[in-house]
């Protein structure tokens, strides 16, 4: 990126193991040079992986951009279904909400169930009708279906994150001036 101007920083984002996760930013001194980066090299082939280069639009901003889409979602997550359910049958439970891009049942190196998977919609209204009509439903014995938005990794690590913060004030508050 030096060839279209001088640059300020520019980062790679990485995972947790340090490996890169395939994306990254550049920040010009000048918008000029910003804008000749994008125009040249937005779509061209990197390692056989057409890349996209475009204005940096912070976090907040596309989330408000989003809006109501942010809440849309076409993959859902599913569990408790046992060590004896395979690829088929969660095609078969899921198929009558709507047309299923992909489906995959976790395996163990045995080859049985992990007891979950994930289920991809075309339509984010047949992910919804899934999750409002299975979630709860018993499949295994005394373990009730879960059927919810796949989450990823980092939004569920926030979370969790974020139930654990509330649930350690809560105990601070409760226990207060008790000694």
């Amino acid at each position: 990126f030096t060839a279209f101007g001088n640059i300020l920083s520019c980062k790679v984002a990485q995972d947790e193991n340090g490996g890169s996760k395939g994306y990254g930013f550049v920040h010009f001194e000048t918008e000029e040079a910003a804008n000749k980066s994008i125009e040249k090299v937005n779509g061209m082939l990197l390692n056989g992986k057409k890349v996209y280069v475009g204005r940096f639009i912070p976090r907040k901003e596309r989330e408000k951009e989003l809006g109501e889409k942010a809440k849309l979602f076409t993959n859902v997550y599913v569990k408790n279904f046992g060590e004896d359910f395979s690829d088929e049958m969660l095609k078969d439970m899921f198929e009558k909400y709507g047309r299923i891009t992909s489906h995959k049942v976790m395996y163990k190196e045995d080859g049985s169930s992990r007891g979950f998977g994930f289920v991809a919609f075309e339509d984010p209204d047949a992910a919804e009708r899934a999750c409002m009509e299975l979630n709860g439903k018993e499949l295994v014995e005394g373990k009730p279906l879960y059927v919810g938005r796949a989450q990823k990794k980092a939004e569920r690590q926030k979370e969790l994150k974020r139930k654990f913060e509330q649930l350690k004030s809560e105990r601070l508050t409760r226990y207060q001036g008790v000694n």
